[in-house]
């Protein structure tokens, strides 16, 4: 593009032809007030802030309507100059409400700022009172019209940026405002007008007359607020991009997205805990997107293996790292670690990779040749992974010229509670039933097992009991069914199969006659609550003793890891390893620790963020600089133009599709099928792309010029 030449002030400018007169004084640090201007719209010169002097031209010229020409002769500040700025800026406050203190925009305001810069003293017209009302009543954003001055950036955005076209000038009690729906006489919800809930007026708004909800994002980062999905994450998965490349039929790219921050995609896609789905947005509007679902239908269909082609290892930097442990957060950190050029060994006490995946999770949630598909991958990248190689000691390994050991080896030890009743048999740990399963081995169950527990574990326990023939099944926990920490999905599976719940229930004592149990004497829970020293604080209700009948019960309370005293390293007062939470270091040098043998257990997803965690800390320790982030999938411009979709705000989510409960239970098959192309594609367009906003350049205020 051709350069031309101004002079603006006195300074010899060269700008690229084809640029406003303002975008070029901006870009070269000279500051000229706007405030319909944004560099995302197209302009129009409606708020007149931005005027400027033009030799050769009569009067004052809005500067961002005005393309920059060779030979210009510019001057940004004047008397008429100022004294225009000060009587629009005038006209536009006259409507607006005096009080700034109470508005939640306050300080971050570019009405605020321009007061300051162009006004010394008091407004000199008079206010004029404005009747609109507050409208709240819309999910994610609220509309004050008397904040409005009518800037009109906010339905440019609707209109030309995102093409959705809900919002208009209109008027009433004497005013132009801006209303949502067409019709000049009335105003309809964001949902009945076909708003896709971007955002963008939001984004562009200057006033705070259109404003993300007062709950929105209070206390987080703006990219925490606007994408809350990613980053709820534990592994900061960018969700809105692969969810995009689903929409564009682009599974192999979709695919490569999540194995930029996790291995295990199609593992994820059958059992991951998807905290994002509870923080996404569109579950405002109706239902959360489906992203789990999604994930598993991308990471099904990705027959291009893009990030295979994609992935690259660094040139080899001769150290070594151990992990000990093969479970989610071991394969992850050996998977990260090799790609920085380490040579990384797995070793893994049981036959078979996969830690809990392998063997806490059972076959009809993670069907076996999935996830050994995956940890097949990690193999082929160079990591060596040894089953049936306990480490009881690292002397060995340092001795081998390993210079950093990764404690991984999770928390596979059930506990019990100590309770009268648990010695003798039928009383078994959820762990070691799952494990059993897994491996092959018989369990010994009588015909009405009770669970006690409420989290996902004690449900897998529940429904495995079921699948090995056992017709009377029951779980039953402290916590009310609303606070159970199992998922609701996993919950009304249980329900399904013919699982009874008895939540709010503690548990006094196991019941035995002859040495057989016969059931647990159970009270009624009215709140329980832990102590700062984690103790339990617990409430019973009088006289509500009750027995629930069992000849076998399994203890689903939480589980430990089993660290062995050759490690030699420090552990906390609850049997975990101590470690740094920073550097993830323990006490012995050269040794950290990760995920469930550190924190106890939590969710795969989680297990496998701290993997990559760990990874880096290890690298960092190898002398490595700890990046780890790596780009499998290809670049992507999304489309801003998001066209209209009637009745978007009413696109149901998608329908789990189930084997049906009868069925299921007599085997150890896949429960949850795969949705078609035509499900995926519609539940991906559901997602209102709410990164779309940081992609948008903020208008700076005049004090970083």
């Amino acid at each position: 593009m051709s350069l031309v030449s101004l002079n603006i002030d006195g300074r010899e400018i060269e700008a690229e032809e084809g640029r406003s007169v303002l975008d070029v004084c901006l870009d070269s640090g000279i500051y000229i007030p706007h405030l319909c201007h944004h560099n995302e719209l197209s302009p129009i010169g409606a708020c007149r802030l931005c005027v400027v002097e033009i030799d050769g031209l009569d009067g004052l010229v809005t500067s961002c309507t005005t393309m920059a020409a060779d030979g210009m002769v510019i001057r940004t500040t004047s008397e008429k100059i100022t004294a225009s700025r000060r009587l629009s800026m005038e006209l536009m406050l006259s409507g607006h409400q005096a009080d700034c203190g109470t508005c939640i925009k306050y300080l971050n305001c570019e009405l605020q700022s321009l007061k300051q810069y162009l006004m010394a003293d008091e407004l000199r017209l008079r206010r004029r009172s404005r009747l609109f009302g507050c409208t709240d009543t819309n999910p994610l954003f609220t509309h004050e019209p008397n904040k409005c001055v009518l800037c009109s950036r906010c339905v440019r955005a609707c209109h030309e940026l995102r093409g959705v076209g809900v919002l208009f000038y209109k008027y009433a009690h004497g005013e132009t405002y801006i209303g949502v729906g067409p019709d000049p006489d009335k105003d309809v919800t964001l949902a009945e007008a076909g708003c896709r809930f971007c955002g963008a007026c939001a984004e562009v708004c200057p006033t705070g007359a259109v404003l993300d909800r007062a709950e929105f994002g209070q206390g987080k980062s703006r990219k925490v607020a606007l994408v809350p999905c990613a980053n709820t994450c534990p592994a900061e998965i960018d969700v809105p991009r692969y969810l995009r490349f689903i929409r564009e039929k682009k599974y192999s790219a979709a695919a490569a997205v999540i194995r930029e921050k996790a291995p295990f995609p199609l593992s994820l896609g059958y059992i991951c805990a998807h905290p994002c789905e509870s923080e996404c947005r569109c579950g405002q509007v109706n239902e959360p997107v489906s992203i789990c679902k999604l994930k598993r239908y991308a990471a099904e269909n990705d027959t291009e293996k893009l990030w295979s082609q994609n992935i690259k290892k660094k040139a080899s930097t001769g150290k070594k790292a151990a992990v000990v442990g093969a479970g989610p957060a071991g394969l992850t950190a050996a998977y990260f670690l090799t790609l920085t050029g380490h040579d990384v060994t797995v070793f893994e006490a049981m036959p078979e990779a996969g830690g809990m995946l392998r063997y806490g999770v059972p076959a009809y949630r993670l069907p076996r040749d999935i996830l050994a598909d995956e940890i097949a991958d990690i193999a082929a990248l160079g990591v060596e992974i040894k089953t049936n190689t306990p480490i009881e000691s690292f002397d060995v390994l340092f001795e081998e010229g390993y210079e950093a050991v990764l404690v991984a080896i999770g928390a596979q030890n059930g506990v019990k509670l100590r309770i009268p009743g648990t010695r003798g048999g039928g009383v078994l740990t959820g762990a070691e039933f799952l494990r059993s399963v897994s491996s092959g081995g018989e369990a010994a169950l009588g015909e009405c097992v009770l669970v006690l527990g409420g989290g996902n574990v004690a449900a897998d326990c529940a429904r495995t009991a079921r699948r090995l023939g056992v017709k009377t099944v029951a779980m039953a926990c402290l916590e009310p069914r609303e606070a159970m920490p199992a998922t609701p999905e996993e919950l009304a599976e249980c329900e399904a199969e013919g699982i009874t719940i008895y939540p709010a229930s503690s548990f006094n004592k196991i019941l035995r006659e002859d040495g057989q149990i016969t059931g647990v004497e159970c009270l009624n829970v009215t709140s329980f609550s832990f102590d700062e020293d984690k103790r339990l604080q617990l409430e019973t209700a009088d006289g509500s003793e009750h027995i629930i009948e069992a000849d076998t019960v399994i203890f689903a309370v939480g589980q430990k890891p089993a660290i062995p005293e050759g490690f030699e390293i420090d552990k906390t007062e609850s049997g975990l390893v101590e470690t740094d939470p920073y550097t993830m270091k323990t006490s012995r040098d050269g040794v950290l620790a990760a995920a469930d043998a550190v924190t106890g257990t939590d969710k795969a997803i989680s297990a496998i963020a701290s993997g990559k965690k760990a990874a880096a800390a290890i690298d960092k320790y190898l002398g490595g600089r700890g990046k780890l982030d790596i780009r499998l999938a290809p670049d992507q411009d999304p489309e801003k133009y998001l066209g209209r979709a009637e009745g978007f705000a009413a696109l149901k989510r998608v329908s789990d599709n189930k084997r049906p409960p009868n069925e299921r239970v007599t085997d150890f098959d896949a429960v949850a099928l795969s949705c078609g192309a035509d499900e995926a594609g519609a539940e991906a367009e559901r997602c209102l792309q709410c990164d779309l906003r940081l992609k948008m350049k903020p208008e700076k205020f005049w004090a970083s010029y």
